[in-house]
């Protein structure tokens, strides 16, 4: 399974980098706003400086919601970086984007996914990724880790090639459940990524054999 940081804090994407474990990167216009990034020369080169920092796929938003203007927006974003992934929402417009991107061998991303009629929609435009969010669904009481069941199950039934990029994961049990049930990738934020370390027995584990390499070396 890939791990994705979904950020756009550079200081963050360099540790996990630097880590060995980070496969790409997801972000999205709160994300930007969050770090100070406003106007589009300043969000454009921020996209350049994450590929510079990371050696995978780089998720960078569609903002339109026309055909057209998706089409413009697009080509604009990936001709930035050969890294770049057009995240692009499941709505119609986004649909014809996508294969009209997928046509011409450029990655995208399509995102907002919250069920298996939206995936498989996305997955026969030529799709690279689908962007289901399991957080916001368990949020109104929907199972979102069964949501990945169902499609990995679909995507499997029909040799799909469209990768199932798990979004708005919350916790280390939704990166977990999703690796149990065939997701391809996870993005999480770089707390919840850093928590897959934690175990209170490997603290202990650790203070006792410090406490006796003491001992043996008195």
């Amino acid at each position: 399974m890939k791990i994705f940081i979904d950020t756009a804090n550079l200081e963050q994407i360099k540790k996990l980098q630097d880590l060995g474990i980070l496969d790409g990167v997801t972000t999205n216009p709160t994300l930007m706003y969050k770090e100070g990034i406003s106007g589009l020369d300043n969000i454009y080169k921020h996209y350049k400086n994450i590929c510079e920092i990371v050696d995978g796929d780089v998720s960078a938003e569609i903002i339109s919601t026309n055909y057209k203007e998706m089409i413009k927006e697009g080509e604009k974003l990936s001709d930035l970086h050969p890294q770049i992934v057009l995240k692009i929402p499941i709505i119609k417009e986004g649909i014809k984007a996508i294969r009209y991107f997928s046509d011409r061998g450029i990655k995208t991303n399509c995102t907002l996914i919250f069920s298996s009629s939206q995936a498989i929609l996305a997955a026969k435009a030529g799709a690279s990724y689908i962007s289901p969010f399991i957080g916001r669904l368990d949020d109104i009481s929907f199972s979102g880790i069964s949501l990945i069941k169902e499609i990995k199950n679909i995507y499997d039934n029909f040799s799909f090639e469209t990768e199932i990029l798990a979004a708005s994961i919350r916790h280390q049990i939704h990166i977990i459940e999703c690796a149990k049930y065939g997701a391809n990738v996870i993005t999480a934020p770089f707390s919840v990524i850093m928590s897959l370390l934690n175990h209170p027995l490997t603290d202990i584990g650790l203070k006792i054999f410090l406490k006796d390499h003491k001992k043996l070396n008195k």
